[in-house]
């Protein structure tokens, strides 16, 4: 399991005291009021930073961070990512994942299928990407009838195809 979440990407600038942009991954963006420091990867090295100010503009969270001062310091941290330990992401609820555990799991149904790529969101559900060698990518509605049993401790999920789901074309 990995150690630190990704909850945001700093997209921009706002304004010119250090304020920035940030697309947030959270299911909740109002999730960043509980936090009073989060980390920030530059180039693989997770720097801490604490929390000023959260406000919020449509789904964007607007942030800004003890030491980032100006607009210039604003600039230094655009195009990062957001980080959190996990021990602060909040708890899940039975048949609720974080997608950075299922991202790695081996799907099977009956024989091994692939390896969870991608997760997306379509519609009422999120869409499981199945990496397949020698064939198309499957892709997996998350709903009961087709996701039986995810394992994240041991990597593995069983899942149960319906007809006319699989393409077997390369």
């Amino acid at each position: 399991m990995v150690d630190y979440f990704e909850i945001g990407h700093i997209s921009n600038t706002h304004g010119l005291k250090g304020e920035m942009k940030v697309r947030p991954f959270t299911s909740n963006k109002k999730d960043y009021e509980k936090l009073k420091n989060i980390l920030v990867d530059i180039n693989g090295e997770l720097k801490e930073y604490t929390i000023e100010s959260v406000r919020y503009q449509q789904d964007i969270v607007l942030l800004k961070l003890n030491g980032v001062e100006s607009i210039e310091d604003a600039e230094k941290l655009k195009g990062r990512y957001i980080k959190i330990p996990r021990e602060l992401a909040k708890e899940t609820s039975d048949n609720e994942f974080f997608i950075a555990d299922l991202i790695g799991c081996e799907v099977y149904q009956d024989e091994l299928l692939g390896v969870v790529d991608d997760v997306f969101t379509a519609g009422a559900s999120d869409v499981y990407v199945i990496k397949r060698k020698g064939k198309k990518d499957l892709l997996l509605p998350a709903i009961a009838s087709v996701i039986k049993k995810v394992d994240v401790a041991n990597k593995r999920i069983d899942v149960e195809i319906p007809r006319g789901l699989e393409d077997d074309e390369v």
